[in-house]
């Protein structure tokens, strides 16, 4: 049973379910007790790799665990995450799991000291508040200790956010890090984030090096019957605090970087009258982000809810029944953006619902911005209290809301929404100082985000580097531009996007921002950022929501200065750009329900689901494929999709184009993108235009559709190019990550701290 007490009636309901569910044999697992504090050894044999029996009663179904692990590693957008067993982590029944975690982290470190023999190898390991997550830094920390890795972990081993350790591992010029989280995904998900030494998610080649590793664990216990995984002791001097409390976990040079940039002037902040509210959903922002404000002299104009470290998260998201109403433990993740319908039909914000703001708001004044991060704190949603009477007004930008009672409403931006606001607000910024001139401008943006962020971007004389969803891909990019700066730092710097075209960025661009639609961004720096060793950067490499947080902040001042809202602003962004493709839709389309406590039903689901995310993927993904390879033109995509869905009119598409991880398809007025979920049963469905009506209808009826292959689809697409489309995918895919790659290999300098 867990180490704490149920915080309310829901999570005992969850961890009831958990334990009834649980097999005897796993609850009496006893094969990592790392409350042993010594040094000591588990031995991994042959009889863990098969499932478990009566005839094998030692069974771990290692085999089964890795084959699945493996594959997402090949593909996963922000870590290899996964269901655990929260009350028994060491139950292997499940993706993520003590085991998996002491295999994969031996992988890594044998990884590393192959690379860096002879070399001083330094690593970072840190968790937000996620079930067993002391557990598992714990566990990584020891083993990477007993291999030889000093080790560095925050002040006591308490939480900081994956952008604080992303940028340390830039910053110290670390081999790397390993960060426990699974952002903004239900309770029981969890994940270990790899970083490299840029700070940066791995890239899928670089998964595939320690677990091609595993492989090799795995062969050496076939052949022998075992293999020996020495554990440190926990008070071993390669595990350092040290480091990171005479660095105030990093907080220092954080801050340090904040005011070359986007803190550089904070007047107006401290000059509000207002406050504005925090919600620190999971409780891990508070402990680092309330030391940046107080270091920034700002603290006083936040208000703070939720600073306790919950891996319950507060509740937020979680219901007694499901969206069709059935009575069972059901989460709807932590991101406040979700849109659910209620069994009339009619559209909510269930996670925003979860954190009853009509009463934790009711006292604060209209104008007040209310801003949301996740438990990893590395994403943003942005709000406002604003009066009924706006709502007219809303309707028509397509800014959704809702009712705080009292006259009173809740303006829920998206991220599309209210990164354009922060982008802009930056740029004007910039050119209020006079800087913006000094160097030519570009944004890195996934294609699933705005087009008004294109048109925005077009406007303000910005150039626009379009890539696949994954803030990796974002980092990626990021290189390449400082490979040409530093090869060539006076010629202009091409940069191929996703889409397949050549963007001149200029002599010396300057990044202005980047950033996705599920609510991460960062924004560049006007003079390059070096690390202790001299290592250049443009930007950092994960999400920040304190980067975003302070933008937004300084927005909201200047807001409050003149009176207005941030309805007003954006309405004033659209009319000041001529933007045209105003409203933006997501369409979530989940095939099973991730929190049931059965693992064998949850696989099975998964199962089941995965096979309708894949055919879904395929009907579009193959026509895509099909017009690169010269299969089918675009006048015969429009015949296969008019059709097919008849009630849909697709007489001014004009391109349709795979783009990394997902389909694209471009209309004279729209854009729509089909997108399959990389480690889950689930498609997304975004899209973006001038008429939200039609573009939710696009959304909704493409993202849900079965897959099913008409005549007039095979007739264009063979049966064996539609079940090699993947495949074929994936290799243009690789191309288009090495196309003009910074391939250089990391040099360990000499420490000086």
């Amino acid at each position: 049973m867990p180490k704490r007490e149920p915080s309310c009636e829901l999570e005992k309901e969850l961890f009831k379910n958990v334990y009834e569910k649980t097999p005897d044999y796993v609850k009496n697992l006893d094969l990592l007790n790392f409350d042993n504090d010594g040094e000591f050894t588990f031995t991994l044999k042959r009889a863990h790799l098969y499932p478990h029996s009566e005839t094998n009663p030692e069974g771990l179904g290692l085999l089964e665990w890795f084959a699945n692990y493996s594959k997402e590693a090949k593909v996963s957008t922000a870590g290899i995450r996964g269901p655990q067993n929260i009350l028994f982590p060491q139950d292997t029944r499940f993706p993520i799991n003590l085991v998996g975690i002491v295999l994969a982290t031996l992988a890594k470190a044998l990884v590393a000291g192959g690379k860096y023999r002879g070399s001083e190898i330094r690593k970072l390991a840190g968790s937000e508040v996620r079930y067993n997550s002391d557990l598992y830094l714990d566990a990584i920390a020891r083993i990477q200790a007993a291999q030889g890795i000093k080790t560095l972990v925050p002040q006591g081993r308490k939480t900081i956010p994956i952008w604080l350790a992303s940028f340390l591992c830039f910053k110290l010029d670390l081999v790397g890090g390993e960060y426990i989280t699974s952002s903004h995904g239900i309770s029981v998900k969890t994940a270990t984030k790899d970083l490299n030494s840029q700070g940066s998610q791995y890239l899928p080649e670089e998964s595939l090096e320690f677990v091609n590793k595993i492989q090799e664990i795995f062969d050496i216990v076939e052949n022998v019957g075992f293999y020996e995984i020495k554990i440190a002791a926990k008070d071993n001097p390669l595990i350092d605090e040290s480091i990171m409390e005479n660095l105030n976990d990093g907080v220092d040079l954080y801050v340090e970087y904040l005011k070359s940039g986007v803190a550089e002037s904070l007047d107006s902040v401290k000059k509000m009258n207002g406050q504005i509210f925090v919600e620190s959903v999971g409780g891990c922002a508070y402990r680092t982000l309330s030391r940046v404000l107080e270091k920034l002299e700002i603290s006083n104009k936040y208000l703070w809810n939720n600073i306790e470290e919950d891996p319950f998260f507060h509740s937020i998201g979680k219901y007694p029944t499901d969206p069709k109403g059935n009575k069972v433990f059901y989460d709807y993740s932590v991101d406040a953006t979700v849109l659910a319908k209620r069994s009339n039909g009619k559209k909510f914000f269930p996670v925003i619902e979860s954190m009853h703001y009509e009463e934790k708001l009711k006292f604060l004044p209209l104008g007040t911005v209310v801003l949301i991060t996740d438990p990893d704190h590395d994403r943003l949603t942005v709000c406002q209290i604003e009066a009924v009477g706006n709502i007219p007004n809303l309707d028509e930008l397509g800014v959704s809301y809702i009712h705080l009672g009292d006259e009173r409403i809740l303006t829920v931006y998206t991220a599309n929404q209210a990164f354009l606001m922060l982008m802009d607000y930056r740029v004007k910024q910039l050119k209020h100082q006079g800087k913006f001139k000094n160097h030519p401008r570009f944004m890195i943006k996934t294609t699933a985000s705005a087009l008004s962020w294109d048109e925005w971007a077009g406007a303000n004389d910005i150039k626009v580097v379009n890539v696949p969803v994954g803030f990796k891909e974002i980092a990626n990019i990021m290189k390449k531009v400082e490979l040409q700066l530093r090869e060539n730092p006076e010629s202009e710097v091409k940069i191929f996007d996703v889409f397949g075209e050549e963007i001149n960025l200029g002599v010396q661009p300057r990044l202005i921002f980047g950033g996705e639609e599920s609510g991460g961004m960062i924004m560049g720096s006007e003079d390059l950022i070096e690390s202790l060793s001299g290592r250049k950067a443009i930007a950092m490499r994960e999400k920040s929501a304190t980067e975003a947080i302070i933008v937004a902040s300084c927005l909201a001042a200047k807001l409050e200065h003149e009176n207005k809202t941030l309805s007003e602003y954006l309405d004033e962004i659209f009319e000041e750009n001529n933007i045209i493709a105003k409203f933006d839709v997501r369409e979530d389309i989940a095939y099973y329900n991730e929190s049931e406590p059965d693992i064998d039903k949850l696989k099975q689901a998964k199962i089941e689901g995965e096979k309708q995310r894949t055919k879904n993927d395929l009907f579009y993904l193959s026509l895509a494929i099909g017009v690169n390879k010269g299969k089918i033109d675009i006048d015969g995509v429009k015949d296969v999709l008019s059709d097919t869905f008849k009630e849909l009119n697709f007489s001014n598409l004009t391109a349709v184009k795979f783009v990394g991880d997902g389909t694209y398809l471009k209309f004279s007025d729209k854009y729509v993108e089909i997108r399959p979920s990389g480690t889950d049963a689930k498609t997304k469905a975004y899209s973006g235009g001038e008429n939200l009506e039609s573009i939710s209808e696009f959304a909704r009826i493409l993202g849900n559709y079965s897959g099913e292959r008409t005549d007039l689809h095979k007739k264009f697409i063979s049966e064996d190019f539609y079940n090699n489309s993947k495949k074929t995918a994936l290799d243009d895919y690789l191309k288009f990550v090495e196309k003009g790659a910074d391939n250089m290999v990391f040099k360990i300098p000499e420490y000086s701290y």
